[in-house]
């Protein structure tokens, strides 16, 4: 078992430090070690496991490509897994499991639940293992190197200025989130409805439905919705999946057009639909660039180079894609 050199130091210094540091403190066959006789060889690579939401998704897929290539440049050995078939805690958990048994130097994780993953964060630090999460988190942050997201609560509010532009500040608007204990979605629902109820009075907005990544349950929520309230306004799909099932629910109600649909996220299907005019608005995050920092940031606290310049948190903003500026924000769309 290598010894890991982990040592927690998290300073609030500027982002941009950490690729210069990083980059020029490696070479691309990892960290080098002095043999017995005194001649510098190539160490094993660090290893490092990135553990999804879902690996199906392609918010996911967009970081995966972006954490394959960044691993590549740093001489990392990259351990991608994750459930391929649910956004859970149960599903991620066996994952979890077999990265903490596999020698890894660190780990990458997206927690599925931020009470759940608890426990896997503080067996990992006990091992010695530094953890780093990206896009959600857990709820006691105290012994992670670092947390890397969108900026949630703004895309939330960014998402309910835009509906309103939309619906002309009137009607009724619904939310179709992930689950309740999803850090991102909660954060993004929070900036949303207090957006609305500031400055926003005329939208009326109904309780939140969980729709727990699947595209049809989605569907279920807003068919049903568009029963009940036919004159619907507005939805915001917290994350892509649940935009995947709004759209097929407008679709099947003959209302594509009439009820304005803001989603989360800017899968090259979601910017289709934009083009076709299903979707009226995506607040787009960037995964590629959480991966790549989460992966620098690996390497930094693992050798030592560079890690006076990890963050402790690590904000990323959004950006608000429609048809009007779409020619100028289409290079935000993830790749696949």
């Amino acid at each position: 078992m290598r010894t890991k050199k982990y040592q927690k130091q998290v300073i609030a210094v500027g982002i941009t430090a950490i690729t210069g540091l990083v980059l020029g403190g490696c070479a691309s066959s990892g960290p080098t070690t002095e043999t017995d006789a005194g001649q510098g060889e190539a160490a094993d690579p660090i290893r490092v496991a990135f553990i999804p939401g879902i690996s199906s998704d392609p918010f996911f897929r967009a970081m995966e490509i972006a954490a394959t290539a960044e691993a590549a440049e740093l001489g990392i050995e990259l351990i991608w897994q994750g459930a391929s078939d649910a956004y859970s805690p149960q599903a991620q958990l066996p994952f979890v499991d077999a990265a903490l048994a596999d020698d890894i130097d660190a780990l990458v994780l997206v927690p599925t639940d931020a009470d759940a993953l608890q426990p896997s964060v503080a067996r990992a630090t006990s091992l010695g293992i530094p953890v780093i999460t990206v896009d959600t988190t857990v709820t006691d942050r105290s012994e992670l190197v670092a947390h890397i997201t969108g900026d949630n609560v703004d895309g939330g509010s960014r998402a309910a200025e835009e509906l309103s532009t939309q619906t002309g500040g009137e009607g009724t608007v619904l939310v179709i989130s992930a689950s309740p204990t999803n850090t991102t979605g909660t954060q993004r629902v929070e900036g949303f409805e207090t957006t609305l109820a500031s400055d926003h009075p005329g939208l009326e907005m109904l309780p939140v439905q969980f729709a727990y990544s699947q595209p049809s349950e989605a569907t279920t929520i807003l068919n049903t919705t568009l029963l009940e309230h036919p004159d619907l306004a507005g939805v915001f799909a917290v994350d892509g999946t649940s935009c995947t099932g709004a759209i097929a629910a407008l679709n099947n109600a003959n209302m594509v057009g009439e009820v304005s649909l803001i989603c989360y996220d800017a899968y090259a299907a979601q910017v289709a639909e934009l083009e076709a005019g299903s979707i009226s608005g995506l607040i787009a995050q960037d995964p590629a660039q959480e991966a790549r920092l989460a992966l620098q940031y690996a390497l930094a606290v693992v050798t030592g180079e560079g890690a006076d310049a990890i963050e402790s948190e690590v904000v990323i903003p959004n950006v608000v894609m429609n048809l009007a500026n779409l020619a100028e924000t289409r290079e935000y769309e993830y790749a696949e």
